[in-house]
C-alpha cells in the first residue's frame, strides 16, 4: 500500500510519479463506473480525486483490517462522489476494480450511488449533504475521550457549506476543542443549479474564520505538493490556534483531467455516454475496457455484502432499580434524571465514561441535572442545535459509548427526523429519550405538542419505541436500553403521574417487574372487551376500566402497551379475541397505536370492533386535563365512549369466564 509520511520535508520525484499514475487509473475508474451504470456524478469525483489520494496516502489506516481501532477516520460528506472513493478505495487494495465495474449502482450491491460502510474503508453512509461534519465531530470527540491519537478528517463539497447543520457542527467542535479533527472543502464553485455563488452566496473561509477555527488555502487542490505541505501543517499543529479544529479550502476545477467536462456543472451529476467516455479516455491516453465490462454486466449477479463494521458494545451496569411507592406523584423525566443519574454513579467513574448525555440547551428540563454534576467529562451541552447533536449523539454511539440524547419530542423527533433517519441507516445505537411529547405539554401549545412521534419513528426500521407509563417503569426502560444494542426512543410526558398499581394494589412495574420489549402488560382482566393505552393516559384507562366494572357492570381487560415498537401482536389478538378493543392514545389518532391494532387485526383476519382514541387536531394551549377532556382520553371520556359502545350493542351483554 502506497504511504506517504508527513515528517518528511516534501514529496520525492518517484513519489509524485506514483500519485500520477494512480490519479490516472483512478480517472479511469471513475469514467468507466459511471458510464456503465449510465448515472452517477462524474465531475465532482473529478475535482476531489486528489485530495482523496493525498488523504488516504497520508492518515493511518490498514485495509486488511478496515475496523482497526487505532485507525484516522475519513468521513466523505458529500457522499454522491462515490465513484471517486471506490476508485480510490481500489487503489488501496480495499476492494477489486472489477467488482466496481461490475456492481456500481445495481440493485444488491454496496457500491452504491452514495458512499455506504458496507464497503470497506467507508466510515459513514452519507448523502444528505451537510451531515457529515457533525459525524466527523461525534467521532473526534470519542477519540477524545478514549485518550486516542487517532485523527478525524471530514471531505466536504462547496455547496452544501450553505447548510445550517455545518454551521452548527463548527460551533460544537470549537467549544470542546476537537483539535484531532479537520475539515477538507473541494471549492470547486460548482452545484447542480450552477455557480455556488449565484444559487447561494457565501464566504466558506470567512464563515470558518468567525466560527474560530484555523483555515488554510489552496489555490490549486489539484497539487499534490501543495497539498501535502497543508496536510503536513495541519498534522504538527502548524496553526494559528492549535486548540482547534483547522479547514483546508482548496481551490478545485469540476470535472479536472477532461478537457470538454472541465468547469461544466452539467456533469456535477450526469454520466457520459459511450462515444464520450471513450473520447475522455482517449485525451486521457486510457485504455477503454467498457465495452467488455457491458456485456458482463448483464449477466453478473453474484452480489454480496462486502464488510460490516462490528458493533461496539459497552459493558454499561444498570445498578438497583429504584421504586416508586404507592401514593407517589411525579413525573416520568424526574425517574428518567434518577436512573440517568445511579447510571453515571456505576459507570463513569474510571477514566473514560461508558454513558454520554447530550442536550440541547434543555438540560433542567429533561433533568440531566444531577447526571451533568456527576459526570462532567461525559455531559455535552450541544446548543439550541438539534440537527447537530441528533448527528452527533448517533456517531458516538456508533464509537461505543450508551449515547443518550435528550430534548422535546417535537425536536428530538420531528426537527430532527432527517438525522434519526440517517442514524438509523448507519446502525447507530442512539438511546433517543424525548420529553413533553403529547397534549400532555399543555399551555405551551400546539407548537410543543409532538403529537406524530410513533408515526414518524415507525418508517425507521431499526428503531424500537417505548413508552412508560409510571415512574417505576421508566426506570427499568431506561436501564434496559442503556445496557442494550440498538436504536431506542423513550417518550415521556410533562406532567406529574401517579404509581400505576395492579389489581392487587401493589406498584404494577416494581418488585420482580422487569421490562420485556415486545411485551404488553395486562393490568387488568376483563372478558367483554379490552382498552389498551400507553404513556400519560395510561391511569385515566385504568380508572375508566375500574368505574365500568364497578357502576356499570361492564369487564374489560386493560392492556399496558408501552413497547408500542416491538409491539406484542400475541396479546392484541387474544384482547380482540374478547370482540371489542378501545385504544386511548395522546398520539394523532390515525398514526399510533390505534393505527397499529387496526394493522394486526388486518394482516391476521381478526374480527373485532376497533374503537379509536386520540387526538383527531393540533391542540390548544391549555391545561392537560382540559385538553384530554376535549378530546375524550380523560376516564369520564373513556367511560362515555365505552358506555356508548355498550348501548349500541358492539359489546357483549355479559361477561363470560368467572
Amino acid at each position: 500500500m502506497f504511504t506517504l509520511s508527513l515528517r518528511q520535508a516534501a514529496l520525492t520525484e518517484a513519489q509524485r510519479q506514483t500519485l500520477q499514475e494512480m490519479w490516472l487509473r483512478c480517472m479511469r475508474r471513475i469514467i468507466v463506473s459511471t458510464t456503465l451504470a449510465g448515472s452517477g456524478h462524474p465531475g465532482g469525483s473529478m475535482s476531489s480525486l486528489h485530495l482523496l489520494l493525498m488523504l488516504f496516502s497520508t492518515l493511518q489506516h490498514r485495509p486488511e483490517e478496515p475496523a482497526w481501532p487505532d485507525r484516522d477516520r475519513l468521513l466523505v460528506s458529500m457522499g454522491h462522489i462515490s465513484p471517486g472513493v471506490y476508485s480510490v478505495l481500489c487503489e488501496f487494495g480495499y476492494v477489486r476494480e472489477e467488482e466496481l465495474f461490475l456492481e456500481f449502482r445495481r440493485a444488491g450491491s454496496c457500491f452504491a450511488g452514495h458512499v455506504e460502510c458496507c464497503v470497506p474503508g467507508i466510515e459513514w453512509n452519507t448523502g444528505n449533504l451537510g451531515q457529515g461534519l457533525s459525524a466527523g465531530v461525534g467521532m473526534a470527540l470519542a477519540l477524545k475521550l478514549r485518550k486516542k491519537k487517532s485523527r478525524v478528517a471530514v471531505l466536504m463539497g462547496d455547496g452544501e457549506q450553505q447548510k445550517g447543520q455545518i454551521s452548527e457542527a463548527r460551533r460544537f467542535a470549537v467549544k470542546y476543542e476537537l483539535n484531532n479533527l479537520f475539515g477538507i472543502v473541494d471549492r470547486n464553485h460548482l452545484q447542480i443549479g450552477g455557480n455556488t455563488n449565484l444559487v447561494m452566496p457565501q464566504a466558506i473561509r470567512a464563515d470558518y474564520v468567525a466560527a474560530q477555527w484555523n483555515q488554510i488555502y489552496l489555490e490549486d487542490g489539484h497539487d499534490f505538493d501543495a497539498v501535502f505541505q497543508a496536510l503536513k501543517r495541519i498534522h504538527a499543529q502548524e496553526v494559528d490556534d492549535a486548540r482547534y479544529p483547522t479547514v483546508l479550502v482548496a481551490r478545485t476545477i469540476m470535472g479536472k483531467g477532461v478537457s470538454f467536462l472541465e468547469n461544466k456543472a452539467k456533469y456535477h451529476g450526469s454520466a457520459l455516454d459511450d462515444t464520450l467516455a471513450g473520447e475522455a479516455l482517449a485525451e486521457l491516453g486510457l485504455e477503454n475496457p467498457i465495452p467488455e465490462f457491458r456485456s458482463r454486466r448483464k449477466t453478473f449477479f453474484d452480489f454480496r455484502p462486502h464488510f460490516c463494521f462490528p458493533r461496539v458494545v459497552p459493558e454499561v451496569r444498570g445498578g438497583e432499580p429504584r421504586t416508586y411507592a404507592p401514593g407517589t406523584v411525579t413525573d416520568n423525566r424526574s425517574a428518567y434524571g434518577a436512573a440517568m443519574e445511579d447510571l453515571a454513579r456505576w459507570n463513569n467513574d474510571g477514566d473514560i465514561p461508558r454513558v454520554l448525555a447530550v442536550s440541547c440547551d434543555l438540560e433542567g428540563s429533561v433533568k440531566l441535572d444531577a447526571f451533568h454534576r456527576l459526570s462532567p467529562n461525559a455531559f455535552f451541552e450541544a446548543g439550541i442545535q438539534e440537527h447537530h447533536a441528533a448527528t452527533l449523539a448517533g456517531a458516538l454511539s456508533k464509537e461505543g459509548f450508551a449515547s443518550f440524547f435528550s430534548t422535546f419530542g417535537v425536536f428530538g423527533v420531528c426537527e430532527t427526523y432527517n438525522q434519526q433517519r440517517l442514524n438509523d441507516i448507519n446502525s447507530t445505537q442512539i438511546k433517543l429519550v424525548c420529553t413533553h411529547v403529547g397534549l400532555d405539554v399543555g399551555e405551551d401549545g400546539q407548537t410543543h405538542q409532538c403529537i406524530d412521534y410513533i408515526g414518524l419513528l415507525e418508517n425507521l426500521y431499526g428503531f424500537s419505541i417505548f413508552m412508560p407509563g409510571d415512574p417505576n417503569q421508566t426506570d427499568r426502560i431506561i436501564r434496559y436500553i442503556a445496557a442494550h444494542p440498538g436504536n431506542f426512543f423513550v417518550g415521556m410526558g410533562r406532567s406529574k403521574l401517579p404509581v400505576i398499581l395492579d389489581q392487587a394494589g401493589a406498584p404494577a412495574f416494581a418488585g420482580n417487574y422487569t421490562f420485556v420489549p415486545g411485551k404488553a402488560d395486562w393490568l387488568r382482566e376483563g372478558s367483554q372487551g379490552a382498552i389498551l393505552s400507553y404513556g400519560t393516559v395510561l391511569h385515566h384507562a385504568l380508572r375508566a376500566g375500574d368505574e365500568l366494572k364497578s357502576r356499570h357492570g361492564i369487564h374489560l381487560a386493560v392492556l399496558n402497551m408501552a413497547s408500542l415498537r416491538p409491539m406484542d401482536r400475541e396479546a392484541v389478538l387474544r384482547a380482540a379475541a374478547t370482540g371489542f378493543l378501545l385504544t386511548v392514545e395522546d398520539h394523532h389518532i390515525d398514526t399510533g397505536l390505534g393505527a397499529r391494532v387496526a394493522l394486526i387485526l388486518a394482516d391476521e383476519a381478526a374480527s373485532c370492533r376497533l374503537v379509536r382514541l386520540g387526538v383527531r387536531n393540533y391542540g390548544l394551549s391549555g391545561k392537560p386535563e382540559d385538553l384530554y377532556r376535549q378530546e375524550d382520553l380523560d376516564a369520564p371520556g373513556i367511560v362515555k365512549t365505552v358506555v356508548k359502545a355498550y348501548s349500541d350493542g358492539w359489546i357483549r351483554k355479559t361477561p363470560s369466564g368467572p
